[in-house]
């Protein structure tokens, strides 16, 4: 019997010794990890914020709802907004020609670096249907404009020129919404609509597109009323495969409200919201409300997933991704319209390393933060959407330590 109580007691002894070494290695792995912030080890580029971009509009413009931005091969930076249409009465006089100012801009505006406009063009036209609430703007390797909408008819997607000049549609605007209403269904009534996030010939309110030039595909971030990511033939418009969150087979029955605390939804929320390309070959997609960033091949296999201030509710931490422009893009840009930040991400780990913004109305906060783009060196373009109704840029000004994991308003340090 004594010899058993020794034993156990040794083997207590060495369970205690075990589990105070355990103890010891992570806290020494928490100091290595802040000592390497501290000094430097871990690295992020740094911004300020340009408050003097862009120069002010001509012809007593103003920007409604900006929902979109990319930046072409030129470094030019295009957005698009949504005008007159979520502009109060007081805002724009000169339309209703009570005033001398001011009126809604066109559409699609795009910038040089200097902040100058240089095209200016969008809205309804021959040949085409305009979206009723116009979302998201690529430009392709081509120099094809796409555009999306999130607006109740909107179940297509458009293609221009540079110019403006009209080249594709692809999908039919209402074609959801006449189906559910024959079926006695309405918008929120997912079951009186036909096709829906399994249909090959049109979408749910699109958010945002992305064409591969290699295989000159275009991944369609479907959507606000859909539940996938689509690839089209980028010339013929022809769907050629589509998917849900982690590869399965896009689901339509509606979903409870997002809970921080259950197990992750196996379909995406609504917006699906991004789908974008890295170098590698990778494309991330952001389930905006889900408050997740998952990880595909371009054939739909699900790679990874992470998760950003999971605890968000409401419209969701995840809004939207842009990659750095080195060369093996090692950074990922997040915007987050509401926590009103701007993450910066390891693109190989998923881990935020470090965020700027803070809400408000001054250079370098937000309201709305809604999508996100980088240039040739470095610099980031937000548009805000809501009551933000702006376009800024974010000057990169290199890699520095990492010392602060909120840094706030990034404003010019000189």
């Amino acid at each position: 019997m004594r010899h058993q109580g020794r034993t156990r007691n040794l083997f207590i002894g060495a369970g205690f010794v075990a589990l105070l070494a355990t103890l010891a290695v992570g806290q020494a792995m928490l100091e290595r990890t802040a000592d390497a912030q501290t000094n430097g080890a871990v690295r992020a580029p740094r911004f300020e914020v340009d408050p003097l971009w862009p120069k002010p509009l001509p012809n007593h413009w103003v920007l409604g709802s900006a929902i979109g931005v990319w930046v072409d091969v030129n470094d030019h930076v295009w957005i698009i907004h949504r005008s007159s249409a979520t502009l109060a009465v007081n805002e724009r006089p000169l339309e209703m020609k009570t005033g001398d100012c001011c009126a809604g801009a066109p559409p699609v505006l795009e910038f040089d670096q200097a902040g100058n406009l240089l095209r200016h063009w969008g809205g309804p036209g021959q040949g085409y249907e305009w979206p009723d609430s116009n979302h998201g703007i690529f430009i392709d390797y081509k120099g094809n404009v796409w555009i999306g909408g999130n607006g109740p008819a909107d179940s297509h997607i458009l293609k221009f020129t540079k110019d403006g000049k009209f080249l594709l549609q692809i999908g039919k605007k209402g074609a959801r919404r006449r189906a559910g209403a024959a079926a006695g269904g309405n918008e929120g009534d997912v079951a009186g609509f036909v096709g829906g996030s399994n249909d090959p010939d049109n979408f749910g309110r699109v958010a945002k597109i992305f064409v591969d030039q290699k295989e000159n595909e275009a991944y369609i971030s479907d959507g606000y009323l859909n539940k996938r990511v689509a690839v089209l033939d980028a010339d013929t418009g022809k769907m050629k495969r589509w998917w849900g969150a982690y590869g399965n087979k896009p689901d339509d029955t509606p979903l409870p409200p997002y809970n921080p605390a259950a197990p992750p939804s196996q379909q995406f929320y609504n917006p699906v919201h991004c789908a974008d390309m890295s170098v590698d070959r990778l494309i991330y997609v952001c389930d905006r409300v889900g408050d997740r960033l998952q990880v595909f091949t371009p054939e739909g296999k699900f790679v990874r997933e992470a998760f950003y201030e999971k605890d968000t509710l409401n419209s969701g931490s995840v809004w939207d991704v842009a990659f750095s422009r080195d060369v093996q893009q090692r950074y990922i840009f997040m915007a987050d319209g509401v926590n009103e930040k701007v993450r910066i991400i390891d693109r190989q780990t998923l881990q935020e390393l470090t965020t700027f913004g803070d809400g408000g109305r001054q250079p370098g906060q937000f309201y709305g933060a809604h999508s996100i783009a980088t240039d040739s060196k470095g610099n980031i373009y937000t548009t805000e959407t809501y009551e933000g109704k702006r376009v800024q840029r974010f000057v990169n000004k290199g890699l520095a330590p990492v010392t602060k994991q909120h840094q706030g308003t990034v404003w010019p340090s000189k």
